[in-house]
């Protein structure tokens, strides 16, 4: 049977394109073009990526300033949306009396 369908058999059955047994795409001058441009832009950031741009020493504590400063204007402005502060004493004020009883 499996020899009776490979003998006979005219196309790739189903869809052409995708699938188990689809149809090869050709390669075409631009796809080589293509990928020959990509594989040298790869080649280039490992160049680059390669070579370090500062020195271990260097790149050691090179931006705690800038992010002490950072995180020092997140804090004040958490500070300014929090709420002010309710105190016992403003708030039952209104239990307080004036005139002092004597028993």
């Amino acid at each position: 049977m499996f020899l009776t369908m490979a003998l006979l058999r005219k196309g790739i059955s189903g869809k052409q394109w995708i699938g188990k047994y689809r149809r090869p795409r050709a390669v075409t001058w631009q796809m080589k073009r293509n990928m020959l441009v990509h594989l040298e832009r790869e080649a280039e950031n490992e160049y680059w990526i390669s070579r370090p741009y500062m020195t271990t020493e260097q790149e050691r504590g090179h931006a705690a300033e800038r992010r002490a400063q950072n995180w020092l204007k997140i804090k004040e402005t958490k500070f300014q949306k929090f709420p002010e502060h309710k105190y016992v004493a403003d708030h039952l004020s209104h239990l307080n009396t004036t005139k002092t009883w004597s028993s």
